[in-house]
């Protein structure tokens, strides 16, 4: 990885941060070295107190062989309740943190890695200087102090690193962990909790013959197409196994992976039900045949294996599914012609799906995939170099987990038929209900896009602006070879490019992006498909869940998704970025300007 040297970053704040833009951006910190907070603001009581610090540590992620070097959060509580850490063994994932709503929060960050880093509370509504922003990432051996009260309703998000052009790679390698809140209006449902609510964060890797973690090693077409590993983890572990009793579970899932999209769904068919989503519980469960998890999105499972056999198991599979693809990746993946059952098999891209190690996780078969030219590993390509080449496909059906029934017990929570009530916003609440904000995904060789521009630290266009209170009507859409126009707002460069062809990739290029919008949570108001639509859209339609508070939203090819996002309690800089953290780190990346 490229350290950037101290020097460059500081010129760059000085120059850019604080020339140009402090009449841009009046009354927001702008993060100089010389201003990062390293101190506790007076007057700000709060109620716990944590020390985080990351660093690289060894760990055994498999039971034989060499410890896997990673980068990890470590913490511990300074003040608080004693239940607010849960610490994770052997596992490069941080230990979950329990927060309860109306908590202030102060933590301590040492950063004793050899770059620079910052930690993003994600699905946590914070003030600008608490988010996690890149201009506030610190240098090895500094410090930085965060201080916000929890203004988050019940729910799971979790927190992971956000430096610039290093956040996919430092999330690759371990930095991130859980986060659990929660509030009155919770405690008062009997829902599953102590060693009945669990964590479930899936997380795909490669590895060597070592056991070293390989990744993308700076190929192009790895991070246009996304980073996807051949190994499947839940919650740091391999061939996750999980023992349970014949009684009611919530299971805390996350997609903690940097592109990979999982279809959960269990062996035998029977429904999922979900009883939150991004950081908030629903109004009432709702249950589908299978759930979609997109990169940085969650969804709190009701798991319930009451009326099982001890001794039984049940199997929970990412299921096949297409069109979140560019269509010569579907192509060369046979991505739509899988069956729901699985029979046929996705195998990477035949010969060259081998290149790398072959450890992979089983599919229904038992075997093992991607060992195409003979079963090479070990060399060529490694860690998905190329994003499609690699043994487990994006839409490939494989193990994610198994339930092993091992006692019977005879109490068990019902499952609510309410959950928590919440104001259900409709455009009739937004203030540009005729022009909403657009979010215009496009994409072209070298480049990811939205709204036409890469990230820049000191920029925003007239659309990105918003004053604090609003709430608005945003419309997230893909937009290709002039089938959309700019038509909001009056930024000269938008006008005058006025098609978002997307460097000449057009559909072709096409495949769905998890559009994460830092901040306030907000609303899903609606899906639909125009233009050349989606061609697997049927094999994903019924498991998109979009009822309750959510903060990442998977974007089909060729869908437009419009939302209703309040923009209060804070001001300053808020990212909208796609969560493949490999498009993120191509800038695909934009912020609002809150004031």
């Amino acid at each position: 990885m490229t350290t950037p040297k101290n020097v460059d970053r500081r010129q760059f704040l000085q120059y850019s941060l604080f020339g140009a833009t402090l009449a841009a951006f009046p009354g927001v910190l702008l993060a100089e070295s010389s201003q990062i907070k390293t101190s506790p603001t007076p007057g700000f009581n709060a109620d716990v107190e944590l020390e985080f610090t990351a660093q690289d540590a060894f760990i055994s992620i498999f039971d034989e062989g060499k410890k896997t070097k990673v980068q990890k959060y470590f913490a511990k509580l300074l003040k608080g309740p004693k239940e607010t850490l849960t610490q994770l063994h052997d596992t490069h994932l941080g230990p979950i943190v329990h927060f309860v709503k109306g908590q202030k929060v102060r933590v301590f960050f040492n950063n004793e890695l050899t770059e620079p880093h910052i930690i993003h509370w994600h699905g946590l509504h914070v003030p600008q200087s608490s988010d996690g922003h890149p201009m506030y990432s610190v240098e090895p051996g500094e410090k930085f102090v965060y201080e916000f009260e929890v203004l988050n309703r019940a729910g799971t998000s979790f927190y992971h690193s956000h430096a610039h052009h290093l956040t996919a790679e430092q999330v690759y390698r371990g930095l991130a962990g859980l986060i659990t809140v929660s509030d009155d209006e919770e405690k008062a449902l009997d829902l599953p909790r102590g060693e009945y609510d669990v964590p479930f964060a899936i997380q795909d890797r490669t590895f060597d013959d070592n056991n070293q973690l390989q990744y993308l090693n700076g190929m192009m077409m790895g991070k246009m197409m996304g980073f996807l590993g051949d190994t499947i983890l839940v919650n740091g572990k391999k061939d996750a196994e999980f023992a349970v009793k014949t009684r009611a579970y919530r299971f805390r899932a996350l997609n903690g992976s940097s592109s990979r999209i999982y279809k959960l769904g269990w062996e035998d068919g029977t429904p999922l039900t979900a009883i939150g989503t991004d950081a908030c519980l629903l109004e009432k469960p709702e249950t589908r045949p299978y759930i979609m998890l997109a990169p940085g999105e969650r969804v709190d499972l009701w798991l319930d294996f009451t009326g099982r056999e001890v001794g039984s198991k049940l199997v929970m599979f990412s299921l096949p599914h297409s069109g979140t693809m560019p269509a010569m990746y579907e192509k060369m993946h046979k991505g739509g012609k899988h069956s729901e059952a699985g029979s046929e098999q996705h195998r990477g891209m035949g010969m060259m799906g081998g290149m790398q190690h072959g450890g992979g996780n089983k599919t229904e078969a038992g075997e093992h995939q991607g060992m195409g030219m003979g079963g090479m590993h070990g060399g060529g390509m490694q860690g998905g170099g190329m994003g499609m080449m690699n043994g487990l496909a994006q839409g490939a059906k494989f193990v994610l987990a198994t339930f092993k029934v091992t006692e019977k017990v005879s109490d068990s929570p019902k499952l609510p038929t309410k959950l928590v009530t919440f104001q259900r916003l409709t455009a009739a609440d937004t203030d540009n209900a005729g022009q909403p904000i657009p979010i215009a995904i496009s994409e072209g060789p070298m480049a990811m896009r939205l709204n036409t521009k890469p990230f820049s630290m000191d920029e925003v266009m007239d659309i990105e602006k918003v004053k604090l209170g609003s709430i608005k009507k945003i419309k997230i859409f893909h937009a290709h070879g002039g089938e959309q126009k700019m038509e909001h707002g009056d930024n000269a460069e938008s006008k005058s490019g006025g098609m978002m062809g997307g460097m000449g990739g057009g559909m072709m290029m096409s495949m769905a992006h998890p559009i994460h919008l830092h901040g306030q949570q907000y609303q899903i108001l609606s899906r639909k498909i125009s233009g050349m639509g989606s061609p697997g859209y049927e094999t994903v339609k019924d498991g998109f869940i979009d009822s309750g508070w959510k903060d990442t939203v998977l974007v089909m090819p060729g869908e437009e998704v419009e939302i209703v996002k309040p923009f209060q309690d804070y001001k300053g800089l808020f990212l909208y970025h796609c969560h493949n953290l490999e498009h993120e780190g191509m800038d695909m990346m934009r912020q609002f300007y809150i004031s």
